[in-house]
């Protein structure tokens, strides 16, 4: 995956940033502080495999390095990822699922609420890959797109 940020920027190594991200995600961190506190409360732990030579980044770091990713970069990586580490299941159902992302709406400037599609493995229970959508009526039409 590309580093978007510019060379005097990268205190921190991109690799470090996006597997603290995860695990913190895969342990239920639910934004860039508890991102951030999932760091710093498992630094040793961190430490044993990542490099970490500044430490752990602060919560804007986190916010700033994905925000100025590609996602469908870091969605074909992960996947990549997941594909070599994943097991494969014989008759692995792919359930595919449209959700609207709740507090999503934003009643100060109406923007419409958000509308994705997912691909879920089920056995393995993972995502396999996701897809916003303009309009909820437009899941069909993404699905291809998202295969």
């Amino acid at each position: 995956m590309e580093d978007p940020r510019i060379e005097r920027h990268k205190q921190h190594k991109l690799l470090d940033i996006i597997v603290i991200a995860i695990c913190a995600v895969i342990c239920g961190a639910d934004g860039w502080v508890a991102v951030e506190a999932f760091g710093r409360a498992k630094y040793k732990w961190l430490k044993r495999f990542l490099e970490l030579p500044h430490g752990i980044p602060s919560h804007d770091t986190f916010g700033r390095v994905f925000s100025l990713s590609s996602p469908t970069q870091f969605q074909e990586c992960f996947l990549s990822w997941l594909q070599a580490v994943a097991e494969v299941w014989e008759g692995q159902g792919v359930a595919m699922d449209g959700k609207t992302l709740r507090r999503s709406y934003d009643r100060g400037s109406d923007k419409a609420a958000i509308h994705m599609i997912r691909a879920w493995a089920s056995k393995n229970r993972v995502v396999l890959g996701q897809l916003k959508t303009e309009e909820k009526s437009n899941e069909i039409t993404a699905i291809p797109e998202l295969l």
